[in-house]
């Protein structure tokens, strides 16, 4: 059992660590520090649209690197944001199945909460679908998770096991519930916004 557990430790590590090169972090002017996700080697980041608002963002990237970011598209409603970076072949993050995902699977969530650079926090799925009990939300598809989530932690990836990302991660509901963004609907952001179809994402 010893060394199962041993075994499970490092690949999850491996996995994690794989996956936080694609993590980046947005800081707004206005709204403070968030986290993103790389989606394309050629500067396309995914984060939440309440982590911009309407200022200057800057994205620093796993590497260092300190960026100005363009705003190429956002949705309140759904709460997400696409932008852009001048530079290019860029860690791009690998996108899972997110309608694949039951309660019970187990999911990591990556991000910078409480200034806590490439944090990572693991849990379950407990909810699908239109998930919560406000109006506002239930028409929209959520992830509901069980794991904490933190200021810091909008915008980043919510990853399975493969390291694929699943979910955006967006609000907390609870003391260790979070909601995210699945990566269906996602896609369908893109595609809408940007004219981006699949392979555009990795």
């Amino acid at each position: 059992m010893g060394e199962l557990l041993q075994q499970l430790n490092s690949e999850i590590a491996s996995v994690v660590e794989e996956a936080g090169r694609s993590l980046v972090q947005v800081r707004s002017v206005r709204r403070g520090h968030g986290s993103g996700i790389l989606c394309h080697p050629e500067g396309l980041i995914i984060t939440n649209a309440h982590v911009i608002g309407n200022a200057a963002v800057e994205v620093t990237l796993a590497d260092g690197r300190e960026l100005s970011a363009k705003v190429l598209a956002e949705d309140s409603d759904l709460d997400l944001a696409a932008l852009y970076v001048e530079a290019n072949d860029l860690p791009a993050a690998k996108f899972g199945e997110s309608r694949n995902l039951r309660p019970g699977h187990l999911v990591l969530a990556l991000g910078h909460p409480w200034g806590v650079s490439g944090a990572t926090t693991a849990g379950v799925i407990i909810g699908l679908g239109s998930g919560g009990q406000s109006d506002s939300r239930s028409k929209k598809e959520w992830l509901e998770v069980n794991l904490p989530l933190r200021p810091g932690n909008s915008g980043g990836p919510l990853i399975d096991v493969y390291g694929h990302v699943v979910g955006i991660n967006t609000m907390v509901t609870g003391p260790n519930i979070g909601i995210a963004v699945p990566i269906h609907v996602v896609k369908a952001f893109l595609h809408q916004k940007l004219g981006a179809k699949e392979p555009v994402l990795v």
